[in-house]
């Protein structure tokens, strides 16, 4: 028998005892499934409420809540630690302090996993442990399948993001990394709105997928009887809030791309989108780094951080700035790359060792480029300025070179963590780029937003910044999926 037959066997076993304590338990009158409970203090607030300048006697009384995760019978005592919130308290529980028959023929029944409450005193064991010398418990919640075993925790990717819950039971570091992520969130509002930005809401379901070159997930409205479009960007109804005169605007919210799943990709994202009137790419700078320093300082502490490697990546002082032309050019080697025909450039590539594609535009054999010899050497912060225009039909073309436009992509630990724009208000500049684009991943014009930019539209600053990037940054997760509660998986056969 295979080690995953014996487990499947194993748990198959525990869980029969486990129903057979729950049957027993309901026979005898009790309720194993409470509707509440009184959970007055967390692990970490009652911890605070010891006093060492007072006898066990006199230390407060706290009512705790938490599920089981580690269980130690000494005959007449038993040593419980429950996990809340924010983190695990230790309980000590003596047969002679609960009622008479109660510890041996309830609680040392209880199971690892199983959620209670506990009342009673604090006081501090020889170890030097804050713990709750319980006076009563409540079964509050019978677990009827055992967590993964306590020491090795839960190691098996697959089962990790498909049983998030167990993950974030048994493994500290993910519990820390999704807290982490919630607080910079939380930081990234914080930061805007105290720069008076708008938090707004625009639709998820469209009817046009624009904003991005990306393959969009489709669906069908059977009230409207039409067909509809996941977001895949937030930007087109964000610039018509623009044209509406609201100055600066962000969302946070879900978009879908109907493309791989990689480190780097998962289908359903999070991005921050925000636009600011009578700003451009530049004041984007500003904005970007002010508002990764701020998240940075909040969450982490820190503004430097140190890579698997033993790299520092600092995002503190001043961060790179380079365009994107001298970058090609540095890689390559050849001064003379935009000269090239695109089956030189293909022929470079292969000396390279780079894999093109060879039905691909000319400019996007050159995005090859940077994307896969270029960007993954960004460690250190750096703003790459003025990609070529077809990369992006929604930004301002630059003035000194009609071949590029008025961008950055800022890069750190080797990816695109946040692109910015100078944002294309003139609405037969943007209808033309529109037309240039549309193609096989890019959806029709969005007739709606260049009606709405007929009505004016100011000059204005665009970002768009991926928080799960940012998550792997700060946090040091190695994969996109580990900054996702549920990521996309193929459901099981």
């Amino acid at each position: 028998m295979n080690d995953q037959n014996q487990n499947n066997e194993n748990t198959h076993d525990l869980y029969a005892v486990r129903l057979q304590k729950l049957e027993g338990l309901i026979a005898e009158g009790n309720n194993p499934f409470l509707s509440n409970c009184q959970q007055n203090h967390t692990s970490e607030s009652a911890k605070t409420l010891f006093d060492e300048s007072k006898t066990d006697e006199n230390q407060a009384e706290v009512q705790v809540a938490g599920r089981i995760v580690s269980f130690r019978v000494m005959g007449k005592a038993s040593f419980i630690k429950l996990q809340d919130r924010e983190g695990q308290i230790q309980c000590y529980v003596t047969r002679d302090e609960l009622p008479e028959g109660v510890y041996n023929t309830y609680f040392k029944k209880l199971d690892r996993g199983d959620i209670i409450g506990v009342e009673g005193r604090l006081f501090k064991t020889k170890t030097g442990e804050i713990t709750v010398r319980a006076s009563s418990y409540t079964l509050v919640s019978k677990s009827l399948r055992p967590l993964p075993e306590k020491w090795a925790g839960l190691t098996d990717d697959d089962k990790i993001y498909r049983q998030r819950y167990l993950d974030l039971i048994v493994n500290a570091d993910s519990r820390k990394r999704f807290k982490q992520r919630s607080n910079i969130i939380k930081e990234i509002r914080n930061y805007l709105w105290g720069l008076d930005f708008s938090e707004v809401e625009t639709p998820v379901l469209q009817s046009v997928a624009g904003g991005a070159a990306a393959r969009p997930f489709e669906t069908h409205s059977n009230a409207l009887d039409c067909p509809f479009y996941l977001r895949i960007a937030l930007e087109l109804y964000l610039k018509q809030m623009l044209v509406s005169g609201e100055e600066r605007v962000f969302e946070i919210g879900r978009v879908f791309r109907n493309e791989g799943l990689s480190r780097r990709h998962n289908p359903e994202f999070t991005m921050l989108e925000l636009y600011q009137a009578y700003s451009d790419f530049r004041g984007m700078m500003t904005l970007t780094k002010g508002l990764i320093q701020h998240v940075a300082e909040r969450v982490i502490g820190a503004l430097n951080i140190e890579r698997p490697d033993g790299t520092i990546i600092e995002l503190g002082g001043e961060w790179r700035e380079v365009a994107y032309k001298e970058l090609i050019v540095q890689a390559t080697n050849d001064p003379k790359w935009f000269e090239l025909s695109k089956a030189d450039k293909l022929k470079k590539c292969a000396e390279l060792g780079i894999e093109v594609n060879p039905d691909l535009e000319d400019y996007e054999v050159t995005n090859n480029v940077f994307e896969k010899l270029i960007e993954p050497t960004l460690i250190q912060p750096t703003f790459v300025t003025h990609i070529p225009k077809e990369l992006c039909p929604l930004a301002k073309i630059t003035k000194e070179d009609d071949s590029t436009i008025d961008v950055f992509e800022l890069c750190i630990n080797g990816q695109e963590i946040a692109p910015a724009y100078s944002e294309q208000n003139d609405p037969i500049i943007q209808k033309n780029m529109f037309k240039a684009q549309v193609g096989e991943e890019v959806q029709d014009m969005d007739t709606d937003f260049l009606t709405a930019l007929e009505y004016g539209m100011p000059p204005a600053g665009g970002m768009g910044l991926g928080i799960d990037r940012l998550v792997i940054l700060l946090t040091g997760a190695e994969s996109i999926r580990d900054t996702i509660l549920f990521p996309s998986l193929k459901p099981l056969s």
